[in-house]
């Protein structure tokens, strides 16, 4: 029982260890978000609420061109 559990362990750090990257990457996003006062997104059907996420990206990447213009960095 105890070295099933610890080959699940082993799986289980070597899947986080390859999704690390891109999970910090969105959860620095939707932190943002939460920052911003948006914690939830109050519309009715998928397809305003997949506008209102668009928008709310946008305001997003703005924000950053923003702090980059700001800071010196040239994004593009």
């Amino acid at each position: 029982m105890r070295e099933r559990a610890l080959k699940e362990q082993g799986y289980q750090k070597g899947r986080n260890k390859k999704i690390a990257k891109t999970r910090a990457r969105v959860e620095h996003i939707f932190g943002s978000f939460s920052q911003m006062g948006e914690k939830f997104i109050r519309t009715t059907g998928q397809r305003r609420a997949n506008f209102a996420m668009t928008l709310k990206a946008t305001c997003y990447d703005l924000h950053r061109l923003v702090y980059f213009g700001k800071s010196g960095i040239h994004a593009f």
